[in-house]
């Protein structure tokens, strides 16, 4: 089945039998409180496990004149019924080694009656009922389909319990509560089914017919004592429900009947001898443990597990509606210019309507720049007359598989071949927490590479967790390569006005008339690590600055390169120590410090900064190499080249390697990486990865080295070691 199928079901389902899921989820958690509460009674007997019939019957005939029976209930609590010796009948509680009366039995109150009869059938009785077997069968089929979609999202069974992506809050805690509540569910859906189906004698249920039974005893014969009795002293009260006392203790054609768990036996009470013994039918023992699974009534620890299941049932129900909305919103508006007029066509999948909202924001842009253009989904692929240019957002689903509505593109492609040349630019959003990260979106390009009438404009860019400085990324090279004037500030694609936080000015330094650098050291209450990026808004308008931040003795360090002109490194410069800046931190997942053998960094400038949070941060001891370029041997240089050998001597640092534009002997960094060209080619090849921070221009001329290094000692293309993951950047 295809994973639409599947989803659909799930939805189908769910909103089928939500308004009775609800009730029953309301009514559910009640009454998984109701025994704990009675769990908490004090009339369980120490020792109840260790006490064998031998042990209490001979006490309990002894302290009271007539007994008819003795019960014992899912609390483990026993009930003694007779009558006393002034004739007085009783119903009491009682503690099995002494026969002592405990208290009088509980009798559930009016409310939790009520809420059982409507938790049971609604109060409608039969129809009820069987309404609310029929709603407990579709439960499991939601929670069976629920599974096959965690399933696939997690790229296999396998991987079932792995790291989950969070895309938000409903869809993460969905699947989240889907995989650790999934137990309880199953076993709430399929225990209530199988009670139903029995009510209904939809599985034949035989009953027990009363046995005829011949005393093995007469007048005759010698009476035992009941401690003697063996089948008494090998039966203890924890596998007991029921015994009935005989009427007449001296008549050898009474006897004990006693229910145990699985069957039913006769005790003969002259010779202790069993008469009879008949088991239960299957459906009968599966019938009691349905019963206790289903309600919690044995075990206090269930009970709780089914309360909190059936509490996040109900939060299932928010959150799936939550999850459909959110979907619903990847149908597209309608179109100022039809797909037959348009010049650049925006294509978009999505599962959840986030990508949706980064294509928006491009084609809201395109058009005001006097652009025609067109978006749709990848579905609605078709002959697109006037196009020069196609942009694809894509997001994955799986293991590299499309997002629901883009299944049909490939085919389509084949099917409808474009009639003139047309350049197109593919990115795809996914999570580098999957190992097929951005699987689909690779696939795309890969076809449309191969068509005809396809020239690729740019190459394709990934999009971590939706970061919208990434994607800033690709904004940047499309506007280089088309002239279109399009946003690059990161806080143009975020979904909605960011929160900022209070961020404590601890110290800055000047610049000086060769270095036009200074830090600033700052101190904050939010959670960060070296890579991540401050935002600041020096006018508190939407003008936003993103700086690289390095996290050095949990301070949060930035390094700026002060412009006459510039918005943010005034802003920043002229800050005061103990003043507070609003601002808020961006989480750059995408460039932390890797799990790799072999880290190789490479800086220009103020780049610098989270490569010397990183290093600190090496407790691993990782190889690490980092690589920088500035203009002048100056204080602040001289201060890292110090910083460098602190660090080689904890082994944090492998090599430090610097290199002057400015000075006597001029170097670039670029001369650097060409030199060390065998370091770069053997770290990509043992899956090592590589780390750039700096000027855009720098990442560009680092990618053309590695390119040339690649083909002449690899003999392969830079490009697979990206795709891999091994080329991290945040350049500017």
């Amino acid at each position: 089945m295809t994973l639409s199928i599947w989803r659909y079901a799930h939805l189908a389902l769910a909103i089928l039998s939500f308004l009775f899921l609800t009730m029953a989820s309301i009514t559910g958690v009640i009454l998984a409180i109701d025994p704990v509460v009675e769990k908490t009674q004090p009339y369980k007997a120490d020792h109840f496990n260790e006490i064998s019939l031998a042990e209490t019957i001979p006490v309990l005939q002894e302290k009271y004149a007539e007994i008819l029976e003795l019960s014992i209930d899912y609390n483990q609590f026993v009930t003694l019924e007779g009558f006393d010796e002034d004739g007085n009948d009783f119903k009491q509680y009682i503690d099995p080694a002494t026969g002592e009366k405990l208290g009088n039995p509980i009798k559930k109150s009016e409310f939790i009656e009520w809420v059982t009869s409507l938790h049971r059938s609604l109060f409608l009785h039969e129809t009820g009922r069987f309404i609310v077997g029929v709603m407990s069968f579709l439960l499991f089929l939601i929670a069976f389909s629920g599974t096959i979609l965690i399933i696939k999202r997690q790229q296999g069974i396998r991987h079932f319990f792995a790291k989950i992506n969070k895309d938000f809050f409903a869809l993460y805690f969905h699947v989240v509560g889907g995989r650790l509540l999934l137990i309880p569910i199953i076993i709430i859906s399929l225990t209530g089914t199988y009670l139903f189906m029995l009510r209904f004698e939809m599985i034949p249920n035989p009953k027990v017919e009363a046995a005829e039974i011949t005393s093995s005893a007469d007048e005759n014969t010698t009476k035992i004592e009941l401690k003697d009795f063996v089948i008494f002293k090998e039966t203890k009260l924890a596998d007991i429900q029921k015994i009935e006392f005989p009427f007449d203790p001296e008549d050898p054609n009474e006897f004990y009947t006693i229910k145990l768990n699985d069957r039913e036996i006769t005790v003969n009470q002259i010779n202790g001898k069993v008469e009879n013994e008949t088991f239960y039918p299957k459906a009968q023992v599966f019938e009691k443990l349905s019963l206790d699974l289903h309600t919690g009534r044995t075990n206090m620890i269930w009970a709780i597990i089914l309360g909190i299941a059936s509490l996040h049932i109900l939060f299932f129900i928010y959150s799936g509606f939550v999850i459909t909305f959110k979907r619903t919103r990847t149908k597209i508006g309608k179109n100022k210019f039809s797909a037959n007029e348009a010049e650049i066509i925006l294509l978009v999948g999505s599962e959840n309507g986030s990508t949706l909202g980064f294509a928006t924001k491009i084609q809201e842009q395109i058009l005001a720049s006097g652009k025609k253009s067109y978006m749709a989904q990848m579905n609605q692929y078709e002959i697109f007359p006037n196009a020069k240019q196609l942009i694809i957002f894509t997001s994955t689903y799986g293991i590299g598989d499309a997002p629901t509505n883009a299944k049909k593109f490939e085919s389509l492609v084949q099917k409808f071949p474009q009639q003139q040349e047309i350049k197109f630019s593919v990115i795809g959003f996914g999570s580098r927490a999957y190992s097929e990260f951005c699987g689909y979106a690779i696939k795309v390009e890969e076809l449309l590479n191969h068509q005809e009438w396809a020239t690729r404009l740019i190459d394709l860019k990934t999009i971590n967790d939706k970061s919208p400085e990434e994607f800033t990324h690709w904004v940047t090279s499309f506007k280089e390569a088309t002239d279109i004037p399009l946003a690059a500030i990161p806080s143009m694609y975020i979904g909605r006005a960011p929160k900022l936080k209070n961020v404590n000015v601890i110290s800055t330094t000047k610049t000086t008339e060769q270095d036009a650098t200074f830090s600033v050291l700052l101190d904050t209450k939010e959670k960060f690590k070296s890579g991540d990026l401050l935002a600041i808004y020096p006018e508190s308008d939407h003008k936003e600055r993103l700086y690289s931040v390095g996290k050095v003795d949990n301070k949060l360090q930035l390094i700026v390169k002060l412009h006459e002109f510039g918005l943010g490194s005034q802003y920043l410069y002229h800050l005061v120590p103990h003043s507070t800046i609003k601002a808020r931190i961006v989480k750059n997942k995408a460039f932390r410090f890797p799990k790799a053998s072999k880290v190789v960094m490479i800086a220009n400038g103020t780049g610098i900064a989270p490569f010397l949070g990183m290093i600190d941060e090496n407790k691993k001891k990782v190889e690490t190499h980092l690589y920088t370029g500035f203009r002048h041997l100056n204080p602040t240089t001289k201060g890292y080249q110090v910083f460098a050998k602190e660090q080689i001597e904890k082994n944090h640092l492998t090599k430090f390697n610097i290199a002057f534009s400015r000075e006597e002997h001029k170097q670039y960094v670029m001369d650097l990486v060409n030199r060390d060209a065998q370091l770069f080619a053997e770290a990509l090849q043992n899956k090592g990865v590589i780390m750039v921070c700096g000027a855009l221009a720098m990442q560009h001329d680092v990618e053309k080295v590695l390119e040339k290094i690649c083909q002449e000692q690899l003999n392969k293309s830079f490009e697979e070691f990206k795709r891999n993951g091994q080329f991290l950047t945040d350049c500017y």
